[in-house]
């Protein structure tokens, strides 16, 4: 006869297993950081390093009233701020704050993997391990000292909480994570989508601008120019004038004379808002079209499955089809292109690969000049498109109301139930 205790037992030791097998793997990616830590980018020497000591010689927080001194917005100047108060070199402490974020990330990867139920939890420390190794994510962190890995955790946790059902709780990520960057509004597509089919109420994003201006009162209330602070971002994108920035994107393409690169800049933002705006009517009209909608017994009109699906295309066709953009701009991407092969990892194993393989050689055009020659970044857009079309295709799929097998998943205890699939209405005549 079988042991009637053995489940219970197994799953009370599997956490341990977990935390056992996970604490080398964090070992060896602090340890990885951590060889990099003296390495300083162009971006420190010009921008982080003189913002840092700008703070310092001015008073710390005190600082904080001028708000034209950095072209971020002030969440990140205040953490800036607090690291002036630690005993700790300003380059090391800039990039710890990436690195523990890093590690926040890793474990938001875990738990939306997690989600798909208990047999999952090893498949979802495999993806939070992966996101830890990334090329894109240790260099970003441990060498450059970006905070692409605050503002992206933010956005992933905003994702995690969609899948749990909690629309205010993600909003108000959604919102930290603009606060931080500009480029969180890759991601703002699906919130358009959520909302139109009736997943998230319109109310919840009311959460995004109530956040985002409650971050800027410190700084008001230090004696920044409110004008200043709100229109921030609206001075950012006066910085660069090319069309791509190392970035892997359409404009890899794209060749005019350089007097013509204004018009081209003015028509790729119209082109771009209104592919994805068409992106975001198809997807609304695929879920209406097969029935989608709340039903009687609350089950969304989206699966998880389709959440992430969605969420990892807009994050690769928004700096797609943007120009100026640079070759940080696809850190979303390598992160959930990750979290989304490890939900449906048959159909899409290979994305994350090209996305990884495109997004660090834009980053060797920059971090190793003497590499740059020997790369061709239209091949690197090239391989960006291949991933973008390969979740196009999934993500259709998926819509039509066809999923992979390994898209229905098991729902925790207490958790939402799973969404029936969708039988497509027929279609009148022939």
């Amino acid at each position: 006869m079988s042991d009637p205790t053995a489940e219970p037992r197994r799953r009370a030791t599997e956490p341990t297993i977990l935390a056992l097998a996970a604490t080398p793997a964090v070992g060896a990616a602090l340890l990885f950081r951590i060889l990099l830590l003296d390495g300083e980018s162009s971006d420190y020497f010009y921008f982080l390093g003189p913002w840092y000591r700008y703070i310092a010689e001015n008073g710390g927080f005190a600082a904080l009233s001028n708000a034209e001194f950095s072209d971020y917005n002030a969440p990140y100047l205040y953490v800036m701020a607090a690291l002036t108060y630690l005993p700790v070199p300003a380059l090391a402490s800039i990039k710890w704050v990436s690195i523990l974020f890093d590690l926040a990330l890793a474990s938001y990867a875990f738990r939306i993997v997690a989600l798909r139920g208990p047999r999952w939890r090893r498949p979802a420390l495999g993806a939070a391990v992966v996101v830890l190794f990334l090329p894109t994510v240790v260099t970003n962190s441990g060498w450059w000292g970006q905070a692409d890995a605050i503002f992206t955790t933010f956005l992933v946790g905003g994702l995690y909480h969609l899948l749990r059902n909690r629309p205010w709780w993600a909003c108000v990520f959604f919102g930290v994570a603009l606060a931080f960057k500009l480029q969180a509004v890759f991601l703002f597509p699906l919130l358009l989508i959520l909302v139109l089919v009736r997943r998230i109420p319109w109310a919840s994003l009311l959460a995004v601008p109530a956040v985002y201006l409650a971050l800027d009162v410190p700084a008001f209330l230090l004696g920044a120019d409110p004008w200043k602070l709100l229109t921030v971002y609206a001075r950012q994108p006066d910085t660069y004038q090319q069309l791509t920035l190392n970035a892997p994107s359409v404009y890899q393409f794209v060749s005019v004379p350089q007097t013509a690169e204004d018009a081209v800049r003015s028509a790729g933002v119209l082109i771009a808002g209104a592919a994805v705006l068409v992106l975001v009517g198809l997807a609304v009209w695929s879920v209406r079209w097969a029935g989608g909608a709340v039903d009687r017994e609350g089950r969304p009109p989206l699966t998880d499955t389709e959440v992430l699906l969605l969420a990892t295309t807009s994050a690769i066709a928004v700096p797609f089809l943007l120009p100026s953009m640079h070759e940080r701009y696809f850190y979303v991407a390598d992160v959930l292109s990750v979290i989304v092969a490890f939900h449906l990892p048959r159909r899409l194993w290979h994305v994350p690969l090209l996305v990884q393989v495109s997004s660090l050689g834009s980053y060797l055009t920059f971090i190793a000049p003497d590499v740059a020659p020997y790369l061709s970044m239209p091949a690197h857009g090239m391989l960006m498109l291949l991933a973008l079309l390969a979740l196009l295709r999934a993500t259709a799929g998926e819509l039509r109301g066809v999923p992979a097998p390994e898209a229905v998943r098991p729902v925790a205890p207490g958790g939402p139930r799973p969404a029936a699939p969708r039988i497509p209405k027929p279609r009148q005549g022939s």
